[in-house]
């Protein structure tokens, strides 16, 4: 039997980023040790010996020291978390890579670590590259060097090291109208672990999560975040290890027998997206936001300005009367509405969302003559013309589904399980993704559609393939895949991903997609949390934010138009109201703040998000700025949520901006803050609706002591511009 005993040497390779560092440890008969990701190093920086060689072997222990590697396995010694669960029918259930190889790609940022088992006949190649923007990329591949099959259980996307003074994980859960709500977990000796299992992104489960330091703020200190790139069933968990230190691993979660590699085949997993910034919440932020902007797959190439929406669902849900619906556009381009998407209930026999998924053609009572005449009209208006589609999905009551019962995700003996009235379709199938494809393909080409509002209602079960197998993450791919085709066909149309709201929000998604809808609450003070979770991670243009109704048609709750507006001004701007019904003067003050989004979008849109409050004694009181890296200019959005605690409002601090630098301050926002109407508030009122604000401020002051702000009722909003005028 074979014994292993440390090399006498090692070499070391590294990755340095512009404020993070990955260095690892490299023998020829293993997989490379992790020895460090964090915090930049200087570029010569390497660590004073072989890791084995400064640690001796604890009692009661293997003789052969196994530390962290870049893909840990079981059954050799390794009694963490591993990287690959693997056999061959019930044998081979044990790997352990005996030889490594590092192909140096591009500039020395990126790399292809070969690892070989030829005991179980399998060969791993792990990508793993630094950006430009501090953002570590990671996806593994997997390939069957026997002559059985593998089965595959587990792959790990990427393991990577967390440091031993990590303290805190930041999970996001949810619910549909109620996404990226904050869960705070304590690390310590116990597994931490989220996995969903429901063949989409989720509401309740979102794939990722950030890991913070003693002593990090939104603002400050040293945090690591970590994003998987995939749209269906995923697994994440970080495990502490027995030198002090933990790790953390994500990848797909697969079905039993899901993953079946015949002779020759691969499996190549998910991308994962990992960070590490010295400068909180906000800069690891920073990270992902210039990472996904670099990826966004934009019509020529570059995003132009997001243009104001107006999408027709809550206002008129299923009611489809040529009359309203030329009404609701007049309405809607009267306000500055660039984008008018048509949403559900256009499409034959559509009454409801219990019939018709799958039948993509206009209903002939609602629309005789199609819809061109309406999308015609919608450009003589001079909005786009979008529509919103939902196609891997058929009802039970629908001719595609009465045609070919057989294409519906199912498992033979079990009952169909419906949610929201309808069935998955077998999108892997090529005659359903060919059939999809021409349905998609004739509405593109017969109608000027500038955009598509794609969604998904429902969670996938009883996934079964044709044959019986599970049909998750093919179920995935051949989703990517049809839409790229549709964009290949069309390639001036943009996409928006929804599914039940934000249940398919991920970067996976994204690489063919251009926008997700954040949420189907339009509740403004839902959607502050549910905003700045998703900014976590996603930059502010592709949020969907609409100025719902009063009140929201998900909570009951009624709010001003100021705050409404004020909140859904950050992201990229819609309304879900039924502007129609408007006063003059509602209508007026709306066209203020599609006028105001439009002035100022692209700064909006551009550079470096920072949000405050969360962890400053916030007293109700929220913020955001939006501006360039050097804070030269910056539009800060203040939300009060709740009542104020304290007689005279506290100074609102914002440590971003340049100490040494001078700073005008401007109100922005086109309707004074909100208030209850009574005698003791009218002074209030005033004060609020002309507050005085120096002609300049030091960036210093503005930093230590803060903005002095006017007392806001609970549910409201203020926006100001910082500039800068002198260094």
């Amino acid at each position: 039997m074979p014994t292993h005993a440390p090399e006498a040497s090692a070499a070391f390779t590294a990755l340095h980023g512009t404020h993070s560092s990955v260095v690892l440890e490299v023998r020829p008969h293993e997989a490379p040790l992790w020895r460090y990701w964090g915090p930049r190093l200087p570029d010569h920086c390497v660590p004073l010996a072989p890791l084995r060689d400064g640690r001796a072997i604890p009692p009661s222990s293997m003789e052969f020291d196994q530390p962290l590697t870049v893909a840990p396995t079981f059954g050799v010694g390794w009694y963490g978390q591993s990287a690959l669960l693997a056999h061959r029918s019930g044998r081979q259930f044990a790997q352990q890579f005996t030889a490594c190889r590092i192909e140096t790609l591009v500039t020395g940022q990126n790399m292809a670590i070969h690892l070989t088992d030829s005991v179980a006949q399998l060969r791993l190649v792990l990508h793993m590259a630094l950006d430009a923007h501090d953002v570590l990329q990671l996806r593994s591949e997997l390939f069957n060097d026997g002559a059985d099959v593998l089965d595959v259980q587990w792959l790990a996307a990427g393991t990577v090291p967390l440091p031993g003074d990590a303290q805190a994980v930041r999970s996001y859960t949810g619910q549909w109208a109620h996404e990226f709500q904050l869960q705070v977990d304590a690390l310590s000796r116990s597994l931490w672990q989220r996995e969903n299992r429901r063949g989409r992104t989720s509401h309740d489960s979102f794939p990722g999560a950030v890991v913070t330091t003693p002593g990090s703020t939104q603002h400050t200190g040293t945090v690591y975040g970590a994003h998987l790139a995939w749209s269906g069933n995923h697994r994440q968990a970080m495990e502490w290890l027995h030198d002090g230190q933990y790790h953390w691993q994500m990848g797909e979660w697969l079905a039993p027998g899901e993953v079946r590699l015949g002779a020759g085949e691969s499996l190549q997993t998910p991308t994962l997206f990992a960070s590490c910034a010295t400068t909180g919440l906000n800069g690891l932020a920073a990270n992902f936001h210039a990472t996904v902007r670099s990826r966004l797959p934009w019509p020529g190439g570059r995003m132009r300005p997001r243009p104001v929406h107006l999408n027709t669902w809550e206002a008129v849900y299923f009611d489809h009367r040529t009359d309203d619906i030329r009404a609701l556009a007049a309405a809607a381009a009267s306000v500055g509405v660039e984008r008018f998407v048509l949403d559900d209930g256009w499409f034959q026999g559509r009454h409801s969302d219990q019939t018709a998924l799958g039948d993509w053609w206009p209903d002939a009572a609602k629309y005789p003559h199609g819809l061109q005449p309406l999308a015609s009209y919608v450009n003589e208006l001079g909005m786009e013309f979008g529509l919103w589609v939902e196609p891997e999905m058929v009802n039970p009551d629908s001719q595609l589904f009465r045609t070919h019962p057989d294409w519906a995700l199912q498992l033979e003996g079990r009952p169909l399980l419906t949610m929201r009235n309808q069935l998955v379709l077998d999108v892997a199938r090529p005659e359903v993704a060919d059939h999809l494809f021409t349905q998609l393909h004739t509405l593109l080409s017969n109608v000027s559609i500038a955009y598509l509002k794609w969604d998904m209602n429902r969670d996938l079960t009883t996934a079964g393939d044709a044959l019986g197998r599970p049909a998750y993450r093919s179920f995935v791919h051949a989703l990517y895949a049809l839409l790229d085709r549709v964009r290949t066909a069309h390639p001036r149309l943009e996409i928006e991903s929804c599914a039940s709201g934000g249940a398919r929000l991920d970067m996976g998604v994204l690489a063919h997609t251009h926008r997700v809808w954040t949420s189907d609450c339009n509740d403004a003070l839902s959607r502050v949390s549910i905003q700045r979770g998703a900014l976590q991670f996603l930059p502010p243009e592709i949020l969907g934010a609409h100025i719902g109704p009063a009140p929201a048609h998900t909570t009951g709750r009624s709010q001003s138009l100021n705050f409404r507006a004020g909140v859904a001004l950050s992201g990229h701007l819609g309304i879900e109201a039924d502007v129609r019904h408007m006063s003059d003067e509602e209508r007026m003050a709306l066209g203020r703040w599609v006028g105001l989004y439009k002035q100022l979008r692209n700064r909006l849109h551009t550079g470096q998000v920072w949000l405050g409050g969360d962890d400053e004694g916030d007293d109700g009181v929220l913020w955001q700025a939006h501006g360039d890296a050097n804070a030269s200019e910056l539009l800060l959005l203040v939300y009060r949520t709740t009542p104020t605690s304290h007689r005279n409002t506290p100074p609102l601090r914002l440590p971003m901006l340049r100490p040494a630098a001078l700073y005008t301050i401007e109100r922005l926002d086109p309707t004074p803050p909100d208030w209850t109407s009574s005698p003791l508030n009218d002074a209030a009122l005033a004060a609020g609706a002309q507050q005085v604000l120096p002609p300049t401020a030091h960036g210093a002051w503005l930093a230590a002591v803060g903005l002095p702000l006017p007392r806001m009722n609970a549910e409201s909003a203020l926006i100001y511009r910082l500039l800068l005028v002198a260094p």
